[in-house]
């Protein structure tokens, strides 16, 4: 079934290819020219395989030309990704072009930018803060005192003046606290130095250039674009995008970026801790992590990353959903970083073909089981639930042609989820959690694993969530358990026990 998407994955010719919009692609080349073996690529997949639960695809660039790139199904290349926080490193790049262009300053005040809405009695501190303090973020705030920001709900419309009137408890540019209102407010800050929102400001500037088409870029409650989450772009834009930095903002012989921001951008603006055995404390700097081993990166929230490793001259771009991001940091470092020689390695075709034949045919493990037990008896029921914190009314089921559908209703509104047994099967939509109703579409695998068990995993593959229902039923009982691979708050949801409707 994936054979057709070699091509995708690992191209075998070194000459520049051309992308479907017409710009002219990053050129591919095999590993060993450029001095990586297969081998070393092939072990760095079995062991994310082994060792990380789970990556849905990466990227690996080196001297320019991509050497490996693999998405595991149902991830695919040509579908966009949830990024989360590795937005804020795009949040960084539109100041860098704004203070390139004059339209802002890293040393202006944030207060001068919102005349209308501060305090009446702004502190010496809030007077103090610049946006080189909001880059860095290191603008004085306590951790618990910007928890809860609400992004999609200000009080008065407001999130600028909801920032503002936060206390400051530091002098701005001595105290390091990851602070993504403060990216929120470098949006804003474009926004109103530009009068243009985020997306349109980057379009012709960089995601024109670099080939990033159709970008996914979320607004906040005020209408502003969000500046610390909220961007969803295809693995290979994140490569691009880590590739203009590595390339000190050239891109296809134009200077995107000067070379003076993408220095300081990368550069260690800020101490942010002293664990030399953690990622996240090898300093900060505008909306990017130092990194260990001389490298910097942009990340977010379970496991998305464009790393640059600029003494290697190499980048890689990575989306997951893993709970464990410095694991995915440490297997780079390990598997990868070491087998980056400077000169060609010698071509080695079996060990190149071995490599070929695994990333063709990557996929998260799918379920197996009998085909329908008893599907036949519970088709057409439907099975009530007490009103509940997850908002599920009812649970049916129905037969599809790959196996069983199962049939949920969600806050009034009925979701359909055909399964596929052995295989992974698009078709239907859930809520993206945390994030309200909005809805993202659905790959899923489902197997009867007992006569009355139901197990059905449901990837929302357009981001990192994957939620695995079980479904045991007993008589008029269904008893439904829920759990998510990653999720922000708890990834285990309350038991619940629903009963056959009276015309069941």
């Amino acid at each position: 079934m994936q054979t057709p998407r070699l091509a995708i994955f690992l191209a075998l010719a070194a000459a520049t290819l051309s992308a479907a919009d017409g710009t002219p692609d990053l050129p591919r080349s095999t590993p060993e020219a450029q001095g990586i073996s297969s081998a070393a690529i092939l072990a760095f997949v079995e062991a994310a395989e082994e060792e990380i639960d789970a990556l849905h695809s990466v990227m690996l660039v080196r001297h320019g030309h991509v050497v490996a790139e693999a998405w595991w199904e149902p991830y695919r290349p040509e579908t966009p990704h949830v990024l989360f926080s590795l937005t804020k490193s795009f949040t960084s790049t539109a100041v860098g072009l704004a203070v390139a262009e004059g339209r802002l300053s890293l040393d202006d005040t944030v207060l001068s930018f919102f005349p209308g809405e501060a305090p009446p009695e702004p502190s010496d501190e809030l007077k103090a803060m610049r946006v080189r303090d909001l880059l860095s973020m290191s603008t004085g705030h306590h951790a618990e005192e910007i928890q809860g920001f609400p992004y999609f709900e200000p009080p008065d419309g407001s999130l600028a003046r909801a920032f503002l009137a936060l206390p400051v408890a530091h002098r701005p540019g001595t105290h390091f606290v990851y602070n993504t209102p403060a990216s929120q407010m470098l949006a804003t800050i474009v926004e109103r130095a530009t009068g243009e929102a985020l997306g349109e400001y980057l379009g012709q500037r960089l995601f024109e250039p670099l080939g990033i088409q159709d970008p996914i870029w979320l607004k906040a409650g005020d209408g502003v674009t969000l500046g610390g989450f909220g961007l969803s772009v295809r693995t290979r834009d994140i490569a691009r995008f880590a590739q203009l930095y590595l390339q000190r903002g050239e891109w296809q012989g134009r200077q995107l970026l000067s070379p003076e921001w993408v220095d300081q951008a990368t550069g260690r603006q800020v101490s942010n801790g002293s664990d030399p055995a953690s990622d996240w404390n090898q300093g900060y700097g505008f909306q990017f992590w130092r990194s260990k081993h001389g490298n910097y990166r942009g990340d977010g929230a379970f496991g998305q990353y464009a790393i640059v490793m600029p003494a290697h001259d190499a980048v890689v771009a990575i989306t997951s959903g893993v709970r464990d991001m410095q694991a995915v940091m440490n297997l780079v470092w390990e598997r990868l970083l070491p087998e980056l020689h400077p000169e060609p390695l010698a071509a080695a075709p079996a060990d190149h073909d071995r490599l070929t034949a695994k990333l063709a045919g990557l996929a998260l493990p799918t379920l197996s089981g009998a085909a329908t037990p008893r599907l036949g008896q519970l088709s057409g029921r439907t099975w009530v639930f007490p009103e509940n914190e997850q908002q599920l009314e009812a649970v049916s089921l129905g037969t599809g042609d790959a196996g069983t559908v199962l049939v949920l209703r969600l806050a009034g509104r009925e979701r359909r989820i055909p399964t596929g047994n052995g295989e992974w099967l698009r078709g239907g939509t859930l809520p993206l959690p945390g994030f309200g109703s909005e809805d993202e579409p659905v790959a899923a695998t489902g197997a009867w694993m007992a006569e009355d068990h139901l197990r059905v995993e449901a990837c929302l593959y357009r981001t990192p969530f994957c939620v695995t229902y079980d479904l045991a039923f007993a008589g008029d009982e269904l008893t439904l358990d829920q759990e998510a691979n990653v999720a922000f708050g708890p990834t285990k949801r309350p038991q619940l026990v629903g009963r056959a409707d009276a015309g069941g």
